[in-house]
């Protein structure tokens, strides 16, 4: 019964240290918000910045493991090469030892304090940034909780004969320690909680340093399981960025275990009689270590895992260029990577815009193709993006998040729509084209003079999005109103035009068409301002001060 109750115990301290990382992870990586993308989007090919990329991130996010996925995930969509992913998967060995170091502080008799202070943050602070604060305060406690109900449960190992041979066993073959630690950790998958059981065995004087550090080496190892699992179904460079991070680590391993004697006593100089310290500083000495040895080598790194999967990996990208689902696994990170998208979905739409109006003006049925095919990739581009937001609205992500990834759902269907607009455009100048239409020169000017406004309405609205920009987001309603109002004076020179016989039926039908789609596109810009203006909760009266009622007509 005793060794059921301590199953138990143990399997219960383990889900709340792991559960109280996740909630520090999260509310740490919440409340850095922007910043944490910023530290991606500024990785040059100096291993230096990547490295310390890495170790930022992980330090934020609490898991080495999230930061190699989402790395895997960034070279499979191209946006990082595999020296750059080199250094930041070293840097996450390194980001990944704070944890080991809060837990080797000892804080459980503080901990009931710190889930109290951060419930009632939780419970009942009204602002998101206090919530977050809270949300780290409460899990850095319930992480210590669950380090107490580990260490509790595990007390009755120390008069364990079974216990006692095995670590003897271990103390032989510092094999079978690596193998332990890869194995637990694999199916753990988290390091950090590895070595929180190690130093919980420490702290009850269940296993000596020499037996804890092939084990602490092991966990190294296992940590890859994550990211090899997560580049299954990825392309050539995904794989070989995720076999990066094994190389890595078990050549670490090998070096460290040629040399664990000097090792062992090193450590254990530097904090003598608290073995629970001396474990969290093995950890971090290790990865600080592998990664100092290891960095200036990273070409040859490289050239290692490109021999042992051939190929460029530079697979052209049909599609989706920079989402990927690996990223979820930073939410905030994600955001950011879904706005890339939809700018770049829009730069299509506007492309194909511009490529229906100069059909109609040069007669280039080559441009209406363009325009065709753009849509399709436009209509393949809003079906990926929502079915990301979708998954990226299901994750743990702040309150300021959830408005912008619920705006980003109706600025991809304004996107989806323009596309729409310049397809409807490129098959009236195919039916100018059949029938051999002429529009008059003062038609000419016309239509030239409200496409001038609506592609203004459509530049601003992807700026203002592009660059969460209020003040351009508030100008779409000037160059919208103007648009309205030329649309009106249009139609009028039309039927002018029609009774004075100087223009066909047939022509008219088309330019009424052309306006009425303009129309429509500005539209759908001034919705995309307006998604702008919601996210950053601008005053309604404010943003609508021209007075401006808009209902969006569907095709």
């Amino acid at each position: 019964m005793n060794g059921l109750t301590m199953v138990i115990g143990l399997f219960g301290g383990l889900g709340l240290f792991l559960y109280g990382m996740q909630l520090m992870g999260d509310g740490l990586e919440n409340a850095a918000g922007d910043r944490l993308k910023i530290f991606f989007e500024k990785i040059a090919s100096n291993p230096v910045k990547a490295i310390l990329t890495g170790t930022i991130v992980t330090g934020i996010i609490q898991s080495s493991s999230a930061t190699t996925v989402m790395v895997v995930g960034f070279v499979n969509a191209g946006l990082m090469n595999l020296y750059q992913a080199a250094g930041v998967i070293m840097g996450a060995n390194i980001g990944t030892t704070i944890t080991g170091q809060l837990v080797a502080l000892n804080l459980t008799a503080l901990a009931p304090v710190f889930v109290g202070v951060g419930s009632l943050m939780v419970l009942f602070s009204k602002g998101d940034k206090t919530k977050e604060i809270g949300n780290i305060v409460l899990g850095f406690g319930i992480l210590f909780v669950g380090m107490n109900t580990m260490s509790s449960s595990m007390e009755p190992l120390a008069h364990s004969d079974g216990f006692k041979s095995a670590i003897a066993t271990l103390s032989y073959n510092p094999l079978l320690g690596i193998l332990a630690g890869l194995g637990l950790t694999a199916v753990v998958q988290s390091s950090s909680a590895t070595i929180g059981i190690l130093i919980a065995l420490g702290n009850n004087g269940l296993i000596p340093l020499q037996v804890a550090l092939p084990v602490l080496f092991g966990d190294n190892i296992g940590t890859c399981a994550t990211a090899l699992l997560s580049s299954i179904g990825t392309n050539k460079n995904a794989r070989k960025a995720a076999l990066i991070h094994l190389t890595f680590n078990i050549i670490g391993t090998v070096i460290f275990t040629i040399i664990l004697k000097p090792v062992t006593y090193i450590i254990m100089a530097l904090n003598p009689g608290n073995i629970g310290k001396q474990i969290a500083n093995a950890h971090t000495l290790f990865n600080i270590a592998n990664v100092i040895i290891q960095a200036p080598f990273i070409k040859y790194l490289v050239a290692f895992v490109n021999k042992m999967i051939p190929g460029d990996g530079e697979e052209e990208h049909m599609g989706i260029q920079y989402i990927d689902d690996r990223l979820l696994e930073t939410p905030v990170i994600a955001v950011g990577q879904c706005s890339k998208e939809i700018i770049s979905m829009a730069d299509k739409a506007r492309e194909s815009l511009k490529f229906a109006v100069e059909s109609l003006e040069t007669g280039d049925e080559t441009l209406i193709k363009k325009v065709a095919e753009g849509e399709d990739l436009i209509d393949l581009l809003e079906e990926e993006i929502t079915k990301f937001l979708v998954k990226l609205s299901n994750t743990e992500i702040s309150k300021q998040q959830v408005d912008i990834v619920t705006s980003m759902f109706h600025v991809v269907k304004d996107v989806e729509r323009i596309g729409d607009h310049a397809k409807n455009i490129a098959d009236l100048s195919t039916e100018k084209i059949s029938k051999r239409l002429v529009f008059s020169e003062d038609a000419k000017g016309e239509l030239k003079n409200i496409y001038n406004h609506t592609l203004d309405a459509l530049n601003k609205s992807i700026w203002s999005f592009e660059h969460n920009d209020v003040s351009m987001a508030k100008s779409v309603y000037e160059v919208e109103e103007k648009i309205d109002v030329l649309e009106d004076e249009l139609r009028d020179n039309d039927i002018k035009r029609l009774n004075s016989s100087s223009c066909e039926a047939r022509v008219s039908a088309i330019y009424l068409d052309i306006i009425s789609n303009f129309e429509r596109v500005g539209d759908h810009s001034l919705n995309i301002a307006e998604a702008v203006l919601g996210i950053n909760h601008s005053d309604k009266s404010e943003e609508n001060s021209t007075g401006i009622q808009k209902t969006v007509k569907t095709k």
